[in-house]
């Protein structure tokens, strides 16, 4: 198979599934560029996590936030699903740096709770609009179980997604060693059972994912010989069966290049 052959495939059983599901890809060596359904909106689950992040490095390159800065975490705020700062006993108190790395590394819900309360709904979506997001939004906290029945919820879009990757491995998010700094922790990321399911154990990427029922979500860069970014999102689906077309899509691509 050809990488566009490999895409195109993709394509096919994605549309052969239920649900509202899209992926961007790009290979950063050629350009060669691939979506489908790659502009609209689908729910984030963790994968907003990774625009959080991003936004807290350009504050603090900005001078607008310390890294050093260290939040409280009362009890009540928090919650479960993955994470460690749920286990804590008592009230931890949290420098932002580790409170971002919580966020990616192991996608802490609590750590990511605490920095949006700490920026604020208004100010993220200002700071979302300075990154050139458009259909990525946070627009609660995760687990507010209130305002999800209310249909308020956080989107990203795949090509966005991408486009933030890519700014990250050109070295054009604030600055080169910003973007290295973000790939590393990206690269730190541990669950990697979809881009990296079916690759060699070794294979670095650089990425986030995102689950809840019936919604799954990994985007990131992944370093094969010729590096290249893989946007998957998907909701209303079959799990399973949508994981294995991104397992599968990756290896072959992997393969490939």
């Amino acid at each position: 198979m050809t990488e566009t052959e490999v895409l195109e495939n993709a394509k096919r059983r994605a549309d052969a599934l239920s649900g509202h599901l899209g992926f961007y890809y790009k290979n950063l060596a050629s350009g060669l560029e691939y979506g489908l359904r790659a502009d609209e909106a689908y729910l984030a689950a963790s994968v907003i996590k990774l625009p959080l992040y991003l936004l807290a490095l350009k504050r603090r390159a900005e001078g607008r936030l310390r890294f050093d800065e260290r939040l409280t975490v009362p009890e009540a705020e928090k919650v479960p699903g993955c994470g460690a700062l749920c286990l804590f006993t008592g009230e931890p108190e949290v420098d932002v740096a580790t409170l971002c790395r919580l966020m990616i590394c192991i996608s802490d819900n609590t750590a990511t709770n605490r920095l949006i309360r700490r920026f604020t709904l208004p100010q993220i979506s200002e700071g979302f609009a300075e990154l050139g997001l458009k259909t990525t939004a946070i627009r609660r906290l995760l687990f507010d179980a209130e305002a999800s029945r209310r249909g308020i919820q956080n989107t990203v879009s795949p090509r966005e997604m991408g486009a933030l990757l890519e700014s990250l491995y050109n070295g054009s998010f604030v600055n080169p060693e910003t973007g290295r700094e973000a790939l590393d922790t990206l690269l730190g990321q541990q669950i990697n059972h979809k881009l990296g399911g079916a690759l060699p154990e070794s294979t670095p990427i650089a990425h986030k994912t995102g689950e809840d029922e019936n919604l799954s979500n990994d985007v990131g860069i992944v370093f094969a010989n010729h590096p290249f970014i893989l946007c998957f999102t998907g909701h209303d689906t079959d799990v399973y069966a949508w994981e294995t077309v991104m397992r599968e899509t990756t290896r072959s691509l992997y393969n490939i290049l």
